[in-house]
Order: C-alpha cells, then sequence, then structure tokens
C-alpha cells in the first residue's frame, strides 16, 4: 500500500465512517482528489451462500460496470434522473439539515446532483459498480466514494444523519437484512428517505413475453426479475426497526417505438435480469410474436407502446426519545360513540 493511500485509510479511521478492518479493505483511488475508495471483503452472493439468494450480485456488477462504460451512458439516465430528483424533494420537505449522509447504491450521484450544501453538508456515494462512481456528475455537495456492496454495508453503526437509496434496493437478495444494516449506521433521529422498482412494474412486457413463449416454445421461463409488493414494505421497515413510517407509490409510464427498444434501454440502465433461474437466450421468433402482442394489447394510437414503472417510495425513522409517540391504548377521554351527543355550536343571528 502506498503512503498517500495509507493515510487515506487513517483519516477515513479517524473519522470514524468505517467499521472494524474485517468488513473493509483498501481498493483503490478513483480519481478523486484525497478521497480513497473501500471495497466490503465479504464475498459476492453465490449458489447455495444464503438463504435468501434470488439475484447473481456478481452479474449484476458487470451489468452496472458495462452500462456505465457506454459512450451514450447518459441517453439510458432518464429513469435514474427523474427518481433522484423526486428522492432529493423528499429531503428538501424535512426541516433541518443533515451534516453527514449516506447514498446506498448511488449510481452517478443522482441524488446528491440536486442537491446543496447548505441542506447536506457532506455525502458519501456508494455502489457496488466502479464505472458508475468514476462517471459520477459534479455536485454542489462535497462527496466521497466508497466502493462496496448494498448487501454489506462497512460503516460504522450510529454514524449518518440521512441514508438515501434511489433504485437499487430492488437487486438485493437480504433486503430486510440491508433495511436493518440501513438503520443501524442511522444515529438516533436519523432518516432513510429511499426509492425501489416495485409492485406490477413492466408489467406490459412482462406479460408479452410470456404469451409470446408459451405460444412458440410451449413454455415460459421468468425474464423479468421479481419486485416487492407496496403492502410488504411497511411490514419491512417495522421489522428493521424504523418507526414514522411512509410509503406512498408514483407510476413513471414511459412511450417506446416498440419492445426491441425496452430490451435496449433496460440493459443501457443496468437493468437487465440477474436472478439465477434467468433463461439466458431469447429466440428471434419469441421476441417478434411479443412484439406483436404488446402492440396489440397495449399499444398507443401513434404506434408507440408503454412501459411502466412502479416506484415505491419509502421514508423511516431510527427511534429517538424526543420523537412523537402515540398515546398508550385506553388513555382516551372521549368515545366515538359519543360523538352524536356532542352538541353543535349555537349560531347568531347578525
Amino acid at each position: 500500500m502506498s503512503s498517500a493511500m495509507r493515510l487515506g485509510v487513517l483519516r477515513a479511521l479517524s473519522c470514524g465512517l468505517l467499521g472494524p478492518p474485517g468488513r473493509w479493505s483498501c481498493f483503490s483511488a478513483l480519481g478523486c482528489s484525497s478521497k480513497i475508495t473501500f471495497k466490503a471483503r465479504r464475498r459476492m452472493s453465490g449458489p447455495g451462500r444464503s438463504s435468501i439468494n434470488v439475484f447473481n450480485r456478481e452479474m449484476k456488477k458487470k451489468q452496472k460496470n458495462w452500462a456505465a462504460s457506454l459512450e451514450d451512458a447518459h441517453q439510458y439516465d432518464y429513469l435514474r434522473d427523474e427518481v433522484g430528483r423526486r428522492v432529493a424533494d423528499r429531503i428538501y420537505d424535512i426541516s433541518r439539515s443533515f451534516p453527514l449522509s449516506l447514498d446506498v447504491g448511488c449510481g452517478k450521484s443522482h441524488i446528491a446532483e440536486h442537491l446543496n450544501k447548505e441542506i447536506v453538508h457532506q455525502m458519501i456515494l456508494s455502489d457496488i459498480s466502479e464505472e458508475s462512481l468514476r462517471r459520477r456528475r459534479l455536485t454542489d455537495v462535497p462527496t466521497h466514494c466508497v466502493l462496496a456492496d448494498e448487501e454489506f454495508l462497512p460503516f460504522k453503526e450510529k454514524t449518518f444523519d440521512l441514508v438515501v437509496s434511489s433504485l437499487s434496493l430492488h437487486w438485493i437478495n437480504d433486503l430486510p437484512g440491508a433495511l436493518r444494516q440501513i438503520q443501524q449506521v442511522l444515529k438516533p433521529d436519523g432518516v432513510f428517505i429511499g426509492a425501489m422498482v416495485g409492485g406490477d412494474s413492466l408489467y406490459e412486457l412482462r406479460c408479452s413475453l410470456q404469451l409470446a413463449e408459451t405460444e412458440r416454445e410451449g413454455g415460459f421461463s421468468p425474464h423479468i426479475s421479481p419486485y416487492t409488493a407496496v403492502t410488504d414494505l411497511g411490514n419491512l421497515l417495522g421489522r428493521a426497526g424504523f418507526n414514522m413510517l411512509t410509503v406512498d407509490i408514483d407510476d413513471v409510464e414511459i412511450h417506446y417505438p416498440g419492445i426491441l427498444e425496452v430490451l435496449m434501454d433496460l440493459q443501457g440502465m443496468g437493468e437487465s435480469n440477474c436472478a439465477w433461474n434467468r433463461k439466458g437466450l431469447l429466440h428471434r421468433d419469441t421476441v417478434l410474436a411479443a412484439a406483436a402482442i404488446y402492440k396489440e394489447m397495449y399499444g398507443n394510437a401513434d404506434g408507440s407502446v408503454p412501459a411502466t414503472f412502479e416506484i415505491l417510495y419509502m421514508i423511516g425513522w431510527k427511534p429517538h426519545h424526543s420523537q412523537a409517540k402515540a398515546a398508550k391504548r385506553g388513555s382516551a377521554t372521549a368515545s366515538f360513540g359519543d360523538l352524536s351527543k356532542i352538541s353543535r355550536p349555537a349560531t347568531t343571528n347578525n
């Protein structure tokens, strides 16, 4: 390890950001002035390594690195930019400032670019993709880069005032465990604001591929990754230790010329399927049939086809004694049954 890199490690340790040495190791500099990158030592998920193992994390890392390295990669950032802006809006809705924050699965800093340093004083950008961090955008908020798997956050407990995440958590194998880790690295009264793809996202594409594959091949394989249902999200946040929960949904509908453009853009976003049980190849006849079904069932009058992304937004607070608490059960002094007995205020004639 070079003397400059060793100095960077000592600075990070003195700031108290990193956990015990067993959870991180020095990796590489990302072209940042005085910013050292760290990587969790624990291995990527693989077959048989976890009881919850749906996604191939090594494949997802390769997909995101490939997508970020494209010459025209910026053309595929429209969804991440829009959702990042909406997450930033939710940060501005909170009437306080955040000295130190963390972006889990930051991509190219799609949230940080919409923030200012008066609200967020400093932000740690963390992502599994080194290429995304290399190509992060300039921001008003001072940032530092950390290369780490979102499933294994290499930070000390009670470090951050704010944790955010945008369009990354839907690729996590152990989502309850990831939410618990986020809750642990927050300071008491810290807040987590996240957005993830969920629910019935891309139902048009899913249905078209299933019908076409059943017709042409006599059965279908999963080509769209499974998503978290909005009805489960509040329960997951509560089990992770968050309170004062808020969950809401935005449907983002994007129109494309056809199914091939949908598939190409998903690939350019780094959002291709990485489930272990995915089918590696789509036959030409199946794709052509799916394109015809897509236009027949969902096509618009102008010949375009829609692709719907159901974005789940979540806000959860780490408990603190200063937070408002619900009154104890049975402490009410009035009954709903007595409402009809309450007399109306007298009206006076002028």
